[in-house]
């Protein structure tokens, strides 16, 4: 009778756990959702980075909670070209992949093949529902259409996406809004007769990146309540060109006290070939004074400006900060990893520039930061990792085994506690017909061009903020560093190039 009632006893503790046992199972082997934040030309302007002034309270909680990589290198300074590296994984290999047309002229209008197009393809053909809201390729709503036209119907990464929602708002079109300011108006449609900055007296909603911000939160409330595991990609257009934001984010900032530049000369030793004249800057004609490399713009001037580009950071920083949220209010945060990345960085007056376009890295250095469900968090990394490392670290995490061949490698491992000393220390940046090399010491430049000098080293150890090129005085570091330098030429510049801004 003891033995019936053992057994009894058991089959029932067995039922039992069938029954009560698999949600939990489930929501522990359930693949993680993906929450990838792309902020647009978001230099590493962050307490953790250095900068102490600028304002990020939601980042800076994030980044308690993550890990941040201090020594994150893009692959191309120029929007279109370092996003389509991210999406692909690959170095680029012809003049169209440095040219913001990348992703226009390499995946739009292609058929689907074996290969997916990119890695949000790759998580969609593996179980993945997937949404982009804002600029995540190139366009600012995903479709391809010129600054001045009617949006199209074409989408930029044709089998990427179950869903590209966008909000226009007031601005009417995706490239309206990118450009836009509060009143509804826009870079494009005024000619250039509008200055690089604006802080209207507005809601966070008057700018287009707050209508962002609550699509994104909309549409999480819809993916809570779906059963696949999701990537939902959010693209802030701030603190991109213009730099506005709403007045309370100017209010944060005494600009009488914000630092200007510590490079307001181009380097030693440096052709200013390797430079450029800011020429997207000065398009905003009504600007107090244009940039050259002839001098630098004032003080006064230089201050008023970075205080704009600190407010449009400040504002995006909110409405991450409402996207996250809305993530742990719906239930998400413990299953969902969340990255956030920016496509390169800025020139503030850096060497008289002011914009990209530049293999320094002031320009190729951006924001990572990782939050792993799996982690603990709280890390800080200052191993180099480049942003094609980004496309395999996410399949390895989302249990995704089928890659095609990419260029990048896993930083997984360095989202784990520990030292992590075999990290191979290298990234590579291609732009002005030069391609770039940067170690956890030393960064090697070459230009494929006449203007000397076409060698540029700079030893972050004694020159952080790469102020003397000291090629000609190290010829043996130059040679060693050559060979590993030769391993990221891609035959890029075997052809003509033409590139602009």
């Amino acid at each position: 009778m003891i033995k019936k009632i053992i057994l009894g006893s058991a089959v029932s503790i067995g039922i039992c756990t069938l029954v009560f046992m698999p949600a939990a199972a489930q929501k522990k082997q359930q693949k993680p959702n993906v929450l990838f934040i792309c902020v647009d030309d978001l230099r590493p302007d962050l307490k953790v980075y250095g900068n102490a002034i600028v304002h990020s309270p939601n980042l800076d909680k994030l980044i308690g909670q993550a890990t941040v990589f201090r020594n994150q290198f893009v692959t191309q300074p120029t929007c279109g070209a370092s996003r389509y590296s991210l999406l692909t994984g690959r170095r680029p290999r012809n003049i169209t992949e440095i040219k913001n047309e990348a992703i226009e002229q390499r995946i739009a209008g292609k058929a689907k093949t074996d290969v997916p197009e990119t890695f949000v393809d790759n998580l969609r053909r593996n179980g993945y529902y997937t949404v982009g809201i804002g600029k995540i390729s190139h366009s600012p709503d995903g479709y391809v259409y010129g600054y001045n036209d009617p949006k199209s119907d074409k989408p930029e990464l044709p089998n990427s996406w179950d869903e590209i929602p966008f909000d226009a708002g007031k601005w009417g079109t995706g490239w309206n809004a990118f450009f836009g300011y509060a009143d509804g108006s826009n870079r494009q449609g005024e000619k250039g007769e509008v200055k690089p900055y604006e802080g209207a007296d507005v809601a966070d909603e008057s700018y287009p990146d707050g209508l962002t911000a609550n699509l994104a939160i909309k549409k999480l409330k819809e993916l809570a309540a779906k059963k696949e595991p999701f990537f939902l990609g959010v693209g802030f257009f701030k603190p991109h060109l213009p730099f506005t934001a709403p007045k309370k984010y100017w209010d944060l900032y005494d600009e009488s006290k914000i630092t200007l530049t510590p490079s307001p000369d181009i380097p030693e030793n440096v052709n200013a070939a390797s430079l450029h004249a800011s020429s997207e800057f000065n398009q905003y004609k009504l600007g107090e004074e244009k940039a050259s490399l002839e001098k630098p713009v004032s003080d006064a001037y230089a201050r008023k400006l970075r205080h704009a580009y600190y407010a449009a950071i400040s504002y995006t920083d909110a409405q991450i900060g409402k996207v996250i949220d809305q993530l742990k209010e719906s239930g998400l945060a413990e299953n969902t990893i969340i990255v956030v990345w920016s496509d390169h960085g800025w020139h503030l007056g850096d060497y008289r520039v002011w914009g990209k376009h530049t293999i320094f890295d002031q320009s190729v250095k951006s924001v990572l930061i990782v939050k792993d469900p799996g982690s603990k968090g709280g890390t800080v990394r200052d191993q180099i990792v480049s942003s094609i490392d980004i496309y395999p670290t996410l399949m390895e995490l989302c249990g995704v085994k089928t890659l095609p061949a990419l260029d990048g490698k896993s930083f997984a491992p360095l989202l784990k506690k520990g030292n992590h000393t075999d990290w191979n220390n290298v990234a590579y940046s291609y732009y002005n017909k030069g391609i770039s090399v940067r170690n956890d010491r030393y960064r090697l430049t070459k230009y494929f061009r006449e203007k000397e000098p076409v060698v540029e080293l700079y030893d972050h150890q004694a020159d952080p903020h790469e102020n003397h090129n000291v090629a000609a005085k190290n010829p043996s570091i130059v040679d060693e560093l050559t060979k590993i330098w030769e391993k990221g030429n891609t035959g890029l510049f075997n052809e003509p190039q033409k590139t602009n801004e």
